[in-house]
């Protein structure tokens, strides 16, 4: 993530990871390996896992596998600076997954209000894994982490 947020030079990244790691940092939405990390880097980039790597290949054997990412950043954030600040996602993020499997309006509770769920198209009852990282942009937009909610269009 500090590659990411800190040097926009790097437009591509191979990295080799624990391979729950990995799948955590390439996950979709919906998927149990989907988390905050997940939205994070596709904030900034597309992540795959390109190819696993077996403990045989080690030594001394780790009890893992590994696996290798492919991180290929975007010409521009997934969600514009304009409509949504990284620090406001990041702020929404941090209480929607810190409490995995409630629903967004308890979990994003005194951050985001039913306006703020219907201004940005979300189900207040739906859960932190099921957005996608447009979702938590157009959240933010509307959300108290964002500072002053923007007028509506």
């Amino acid at each position: 993530m500090r590659i990411l947020e800190g040097l926009p030079q790097v437009t591509r990244l191979f990295i080799m990871v624990q391979r729950e790691v990995g799948e955590r940092f390439a996950a979709p939405p919906g998927g149990r390996e989907y988390g905050a990390v997940s939205v994070r880097i596709a904030y900034f980039a597309s992540a795959r896992v390109v190819g696993k790597v077996s403990p045989e290949v080690f030594h001394p054997r780790p009890r893992v596998e590994s696996a290798l990412v492919e991180i290929v950043r975007r010409t521009e954030p997934a969600v514009d600076p304009e409509v949504a600040s990284y620090a406001a996602i990041c702020t929404l993020l941090r209480a929607g997954f810190g409490t995995r499997r409630k629903m967004l309006r308890r979990s994003l509770a005194g951050l985001v209000d039913e306006e703020g769920f219907a201004a940005a198209g979300v189900v207040s009852s739906d859960r932190a894994e099921s957005l996608d990282i447009a979702a938590w942009g157009k959240l933010a937009r509307w959300s108290k982490a964002a500072g002053s909610s923007p007028a509506p269009n």
